[in-house]
């Protein structure tokens, strides 16, 4: 520390206690120098003992080293502002970095704050322009204890204006078992609804209302195939009864298989990190564009809540689905009319033990068909014989399907989802099967799944 002595300072000194301050330490090599720049009257023994910590005799390399940063300072007592250089490294022995043409820190900034702006004001469009269209349902009803005693039960979900006749699409979990059904609009008020047709298989519900047609915001359904990956998507509904709560996300995969709820699958479902919980069921997800891509189903969660992993029916399964609920209501599934088991290597393995032959490492065995089915009728086979092979009774001498118009087919869920993604009653597939060993393809027409295998 340098002992300070009394003198008087002149007008010319006061840049260079500037440029002592801001010049400040810089690093050379195996030495910390201290510039002092300026000062009247400093002797070379306080600048030894103050700064340099040096031996008295000094050698050329440090006297070089010394006028540098005299240089430095008259460049301060000059207006120069060199000290942020030096303390940003100009000094340090690094190389100096050449200016740029990139953007300022400032102008970065400022481009950043004009796309969330833009994105902000994207997400509030979709807000103010579908939020009246997206409900908030209460269904009651009465269940029983186990006296008998009546317990009234209520639940609420949320749905979304399918059209203006009043049609309210939602899921189908969320009407399920209600005797009465209570719709609360975005104005505040609460109408009665009536249920039009359901279908578990993909847990889609259509409600309705009677209400004028000019007063009905309807939401328009998008193209759900065009989804990518990483796209915004906004959802809007009743969390907690919460009514038309907004979240934003992305889409975070498509092409999910999740269970329904009467455990079949619904295939293409959309994954989206966008908050769901309780009460969100039923309500809209949502483009940047303001179209319902999917319908708000179920999440993934080890407490019930959201993690930030929710799924949707896509849009594609909304407008296949809800204009047969309200003309019919009900939806017709398309099926072949087996019984089938998946083979796995283990199954294999024992197949052939029992003396089948089996060329393929996948497919769906056939158990039985279907009396008077599609299969039946176009001469696919089911088991033709068992037999025990140690402790277990092997079915053998069924038709192994291996593919569905070229699609190849492992599991149960891969045939249930593929004839509900991609087929309907009454269209002609090309079944792939293995019969004896030998591979071939038999044309089937799809029948309609029975109501009581649906529900």
């Amino acid at each position: 520390m340098v002992q300070a002595r009394r003198r008087t300072w002149s007008k010319a000194s006061i840049p260079s206690i500037k440029c002592t301050l801001v010049v400040g330490c810089f690093r050379i090599p195996n030495l910390r120098i201290g510039i002092q720049a300026g000062g009247t009257g400093s002797s070379t023994a306080a600048m030894r003992g103050a700064c340099f910590g040096m031996n008295q005799r000094w050698t050329a390399r440090w006297k070089v080293m010394l006028g540098l940063a005299l240089v430095v300072g008259l460049s301060c007592a000059g207006g120069t502002a060199l000290g942020w250089a030096a303390s940003a490294g100009a000094f340090s022995g690094w190389p100096r970095q050449a200016q740029t043409t990139s953007a300022s820190p400032t102008a970065t900034v400022a481009a950043d704050d004009a796309q969330s702006t833009d994105l902000e004001a994207q997400i509030e469009a979709v807000y103010q322009r579908l939020g009246p269209s997206v409900v908030n349902i209460t269904s009651r009803s009465l269940n029983y204890d186990f006296f008998l005693n009546p317990v009234p039960r209520e639940g609420t979900g949320s749905g979304f204006f399918y059209d203006r006749a009043g049609h309210i699409v939602t899921n189908f979990h969320v009407v399920q078992g209600a005797e009465e059904l209570q719709v609360a609009l975005a104005d505040g008020r609460n109408v009665p609804a009536r249920l039009v047709g359901a279908d578990p298989s993909n847990d889609l519900a259509v409600i309705k209302v009677d209400l004028p047609p000019e007063s009905v915001p309807v939401a328009p359904v998008g193209d759900s195939t065009a989804l990518r990956v990483g796209q915004f998507v906004v959802a809007i509904g009743n969390p907690f009864g919460l009514e038309r709560t907004l979240t934003v996300g992305v889409v975070s995969s498509l092409g999910r298989v999740i269970e329904s709820p009467n455990q079949r699958f619904i295939g293409e479902a959309i994954q989206t990190d966008a908050p769901i919980n309780p009460g969100n069921s039923g309500g809209p997800l949502l483009n940047l564009a303001g179209e319902v891509v999917g319908v708000n189903s179920a999440i993934l969660s080890p407490s019930g809540t959201s993690a930030g992993i929710g799924f949707a029916i896509p849009a594609r399964t909304v407008e296949r689905v809800a204009p047969a609920l309200i003309e019919d209501g009900r939806y017709p599934h398309p099926t072949l009319g087996v019984s089938s088991l998946a083979l796995t290597p283990q199954r294999i393995a024992v197949l052939k033990r029992a003396g089948m032959e089996i060329p393929v490492e996948y497919g769906l065995l056939l158990i039985e068909v279907t009396p008077g089915g599609p299969a039946e009728r176009a001469g696919l086979r089911g088991t033709q014989q068992e037999m025990r092979h140690e402790n277990l009774i092997v079915p053998v001498g069924g038709d192994i399907i291996t593919a569905i118009n070229d699609q190849a087919i492992e599991t149960e869920r891969d045939l249930i989802v593929y004839l509900e993604t991609r087929t309907e009653v009454g269209q002609t597939v090309e079944v792939t099967i293995v019969r004896d060993g030998q591979e071939q393809i038999l044309p089937v027409t799809l029948g309609e799944l029975p109501q009581r295998d649906s529900q």
